[in-house]
């Protein structure tokens, strides 16, 4: 059966609209030097080992994505035999309200826009982080945005995504989920019957069974896609 005409287009945020592995990676390493580790590893291996903390902390009771942040980097830096500074959570959420677009992020969704469709956001951060963002993404604009502090749960959970939604003005099945973060995204959208599609910019494995409607390099497939209908 031909899937309906995509009406809304609804975005995971960090890692799909905005460098949050780069961002992330780098605020990382900077810090294993200042705690005098030598040889702190790759970048890319530190920041996989933070988000997995931090997506513990997710499936706890809900707290503000400020205190989950803080969490997760004091776990790591006790993992890493680190000296906890409560002065480097601030650092990250600062480091964070700073990370930039990707290239292809305001041009492609600038054409998306133009072609009709409606641009929303559903990310787990707080309201705070999230405006100091959408300042990155100007002179883009999204006509809804719905973050974790309003919603009062995190993906994966599908209820974060089930009150996102009372701010579409489409049904499930004329939205499109793009998303960076397979395990936050790609089956809880898939459950309510979200059109789904993936941006694998490092072309890796699906790490899940599931398998979205559309898998990109880059939102210029996104784009194309707009434009094609």
């Amino acid at each position: 059966m031909e899937a309906p005409p995509v009406k809304v287009v609804s975005f995971d945020c960090y890692g799909t609209l905005i460098d949050w592995e780069g961002g992330a990676a780098s605020f990382l390493w900077d810090l294993a030097r200042r705690n005098g580790d030598r040889e702190p590893g790759p970048g890319r291996e530190l920041r996989e080992r933070w988000e997995e903390l931090q997506f513990e902390a997710i499936q706890e009771e809900y707290r503000s994505y400020s205190h989950v942040l803080r969490t997760s980097l004091r776990a790591w830096v006790g993992e890493r035999g680190y000296r906890w500074n409560t002065k480097e959570a601030d650092a990250f959420e600062r480091s964070m309200q700073s990370w930039q677009p990707f290239a292809d992020t305001i041009p492609a969704l600038t054409r998306v826009k133009e072609a009709g469709l409606e641009l929303m956001i559903i990310s787990n951060t707080d309201n705070h982080l999230m405006q100091q963002t959408l300042c990155q993404l100007a002179p883009l604009e999204f006509d809804a945005v719905a973050v974790a502090e309003d919603l009062g749960t995190y993906k994966p959970d599908t209820t974060a995504f089930t009150r996102a939604l009372a701010h579409a003005n489409a049904k499930p099945e004329e939205i499109l989920h793009v998303a960076f973060g397979f395990k936050y995204d790609i089956a809880p959208a898939q459950e309510l019957g979200m059109q789904t599609a993936w941006v694998n910019r490092r072309q890796e494995a699906a790490p899940g069974d599931e398998r979205p409607d559309h898998e990109w390099r880059d939102l210029w497939g996104l784009a194309e896609l707009a434009e094609s209908d």
